[in-house]
C-alpha cells in the first residue's frame, strides 16, 4: 500500500491497469518457447502469476474474467501494446497512457525494509516509546 511514501523514495512510475504484468507475462511466455527442460516451467510459471494483478483488477470490477483476460493476452501477445490494460473505475480495456493511469516502480530489493523495527528512544526526539 504506501503508494506515496514509494513514489518519494523512488519518483518512478510505470503504466498502470495491469498492462506492465500483462507485458512482462507475455514476454515471459514468448522466452519459454526457447528454453527446454524443466526451465520451461519455471519461465510458464511467473508468466501466470504475473497475470495475478490484472486478473484480480478485472474481478474487482465485475467483469466476465475469462474473456477479459483472453481480450488482454490478445493485445499483449505480439508485444507492441504494452500500454493496453483495464481502467479501475470503468471495467473498460483501454489505452491506460491516454488515460494517465500509473503505478509506483518499486525496484526489487529497493529501500523498504524488511521487517518492522521498534523504535528507540534516539529515533524519537528523546519521548519514550515503549514503557520500561
Amino acid at each position: 500500500m504506501s503508494v506515496a511514501r514509494n513514489i518519494l523514495n523512488n519518483p518512478k512510475l510505470v503504466p498502470g491497469g495491469g498492462a506492465t504484468e500483462l507485458t512482462v507475462s507475455a514476454t515471459l511466455k514468448q522466452n519459454s518457447s526457447s528454453v527446454e527442460g524443466l526451465e520451461k516451467w519455471s519461465y510458464e510459471a511467473a508468466a501466470l502469476a504475473f497475470e495475478a494483478i490484472p486478473r484480480t483488477l478485472t474481478q474487482n470490477c465485475g467483469l466476465n474474467v475469462i474473456r477479459t483476460m483472453t481480450a488482454l493476452q490478445g493485445k499483449h501477445a505480439n508485444g507492441e501494446n504494452a500500454w493496453i490494460g483495464i481502467d479501475g473505475n470503468t471495467g473498460v480495456i483501454t489505452d491506460v497512457k491516454e488515460k494517465k493511469i500509473w503505478d509506483a516502480y518499486n525496484p526489487p530489493g529497493g529501500k523498504a525494509r524488511s521487517k518492522p523495527q521498534v523504535e528507540r528512544k534516539c529515533d524519537a526526539d528523546n519521548e519514550q516509546i515503549i514503557p520500561e
